[in-house]
């Protein structure tokens, strides 16, 4: 036993650890992320990581560095406004994946390279389609608070999209007929529709910023 405990201490290293740290948060949020439950996921004791980290807040560096390099970053062979529309939804998929990841995207003192990279790459495209820099600084912080913001409200949802139908239906039945009647209009001939999904409205509302981003440009 203790030269198989020797062994995952011997193999362990920092890409491992943020690994162990991001399976940790998707299974249980990032208030099951500590030092001692990566530990536990990785099979070592906790005294290991520090060996490769300083504390917790080294490793949520590190793994919000990874989220951000799992977003793609818009490409440079195209429009500002297509690379800006593919990467809002590659940063949208990301986020679905990790939503804890979400409010603590900007949060971080010590940003990585692949944040670093992205961000840098992202200002790039805006300079590239002829923003001004301060056109692009307000571009960039629209288009993050509307990604963001939207990924976290629809992370809250209380129902995905196969369970819509039958929670809205049982949240208006509490009601008395004619209540709420703007609500029961907005549901019965939009939410209640065949194929609604909650996610489609992400890209009504960045159409809405690409639209008012490319006014804006041309003036």
């Amino acid at each position: 036993m203790a030269d198989a405990a020797q062994a995952r201490r011997s193999r362990l290293s920092r890409e491992k650890l943020f690994e162990a740290a991001i399976a940790v948060a998707d299974a249980g949020g990032i208030s099951a992320l500590t030092i001692r439950s990566v530990a536990t996921e990785l099979g070592v004791k906790p005294m290991s990581l520090y060996h490769h980290v300083a504390n917790k807040e080294a490793i949520i560096d590190g793994v919000i560095d990874i989220v951000f390099n799992e977003i793609g970053l818009p490409p440079e062979d195209t429009d500002w406004r297509s690379a800006l529309r593919e990467r809002a939804h590659s940063a949208r998929a990301v986020l679905r994946r990790h939503p804890w990841a979400t409010p603590l995207m900007e949060s971080r003192r010590n940003p990585g390279a692949a944040t670093l990279r992205h961000h840098d790459a992202v200002v790039g495209t805006l300079r590239r389609g002829g923003f001004s820099i301060v056109l692009a600084a307000h571009a960039y912080s629209m288009m993050d608070s509307y990604i963001y913001g939207f990924a976290l409200e629809e992370a809250a949802l209380p129902v995905g999209p196969p369970d819509v139908a039958g929670a809205v239906e049982a949240f208006l039945a509490q009601f008395p007929p004619g209540e709420y009647p703007n609500l029961v209009e907005m549901a019965t001939e939009h939410v209640l529709k065949p194929g609604y999904d909650y996610g489609d409205e992400f890209d009504f509302g960045l159409e809405l910023i690409l639209d008012a981003l490319e006014r804006h440009l041309t003036r």
